[in-house]
């Protein structure tokens, strides 16, 4: 005989090593919420997902494919907390379809991706890893590398990461571009920034970096045509997303010498970019890591939990991706 009590909402927690550092898996269980691991130590495929998804009431996700299929199989179904702020993981239309909220945490890794995206700048322009790696082999071979004060950086993107990019550059004396299908004259002004079109842009920037989302308008967005707009002494960083890139043409321009380096932390085939980019001698390659930092992750997975909870309680929650949702019935 039941109890007639309702049962617990369920949460998978798909991504791994979600709640390693504060007290979210903590904040979740004290409201009575049965968590679901994810047990692989990788990240979900999608035929995974479908086995775990039936009976699942919001899923806290990292990148794992959240496709319609996923979505049809999921009736319970309510959110989609992304760890991160991109959602091309996330069938948005099948989502909001299904009445399924999709929230992303927008603001608390700003400060992390941009200073990663300074970093790896001047890595590349220093030649750091090629020192280091000399020096403990045993070398002491002194090569010319890139200054950075007084060079020209165009910024991709001028949404809160690319602004914290151009604070960061501003610090070094750098020359400031930015190129955003949005453009923010109030904040270009107060940085000191020149807005422009990205083939000026492209044409004009010592180093370039890249902070716009993944989607229809911007996959591919550096292809050939693009890589050779830039200087053959110029310098590609891409924090974003690897399908901004096409990996192929970067790969030829920086083997052909068009492009002096890249400093690249994200790929189009995660986590196994093509190795005819990455064992290149002039690229720096780090494994999607521009926000994976203890006070981030920290922070990251509050805002999980917080939106995880708000939308089971019926409540709107912070940095909703499909708006639309609230508009529409549940399919």
């Amino acid at each position: 005989m039941t109890s007639g009590r309702p049962a617990a909402a369920r949460v998978l927690i798909g991504v791994v090593g979600f709640g390693q550092t504060g007290d979210a898996l903590q904040l979740l269980e004290d409201r009575g919420l049965t968590l679901v691991p994810n047990t692989t130590g990788a990240t979900l495929t999608e035929d995974q997902l479908m086995t775990l998804i039936g009976d699942i009431d919001a899923i806290i996700a990292g990148t794992e494919p959240i496709t319609a299929r996923v979505l049809a199989a999921a009736p319970r179904l309510r959110i989609v907390a992304r760890r991160g702020v991109g959602f091309d993981s996330v069938d948005l239309a099948a989502a909001t379809a299904r009445g399924v909220v999709v929230t992303v945490t927008t603001g608390v890794l700003t400060d992390a991706v941009a200073d990663h995206a300074l970093t790896l700048l001047l890595a590349v322009a220093r030649q750091i890893t090629r020192f280091d790696r000399l020096v403990k082999a045993g070398g002491w071979e002194r090569t010319p590398s890139l200054e950075v004060n007084g060079r020209t950086l165009g910024i991709v993107g001028f949404g809160a990461i690319g602004r914290a990019v151009a604070r960061r550059g501003a610090g070094f004396g750098m020359r400031l571009l930015a190129y955003d299908t949005v453009p923010y004259p109030a904040a270009a002004k107060a940085l000191g920034v020149e807005l422009c079109d990205l083939d000026t842009l492209l044409a004009a920037s010592d180093f370039v970096t890249l902070h716009v989302p993944l989607g229809p308008n911007t996959r591919g967005l550096i292809g050939d045509a693009a890589l050779r707009r830039m200087r053959p002494t110029a310098v590609l960083i891409n924090t974003s997303r690897g399908g901004v890139v096409d990996e192929a043409a970067l790969a030829s321009a920086l083997r052909e010498r068009r492009l002096a380096g890249a400093g690249l932390d994200v790929f189009e085939n995660e986590p196994r970019p093509n190795p005819a980019l990455v064992l290149l001698e002039n690229v720096i390659a780090t494994p999607h890591v521009a926000s994976y930092t203890s006070d981030t992750l920290a922070r990251m997975d509050q805002a999980c939990v917080e939106a995880v909870l708000a939308v089971l309680a019926g409540e709107r929650p912070a940095h909703v991706a499909n708006a639309d949702v609230y508009t529409r019935t549940r399919g």
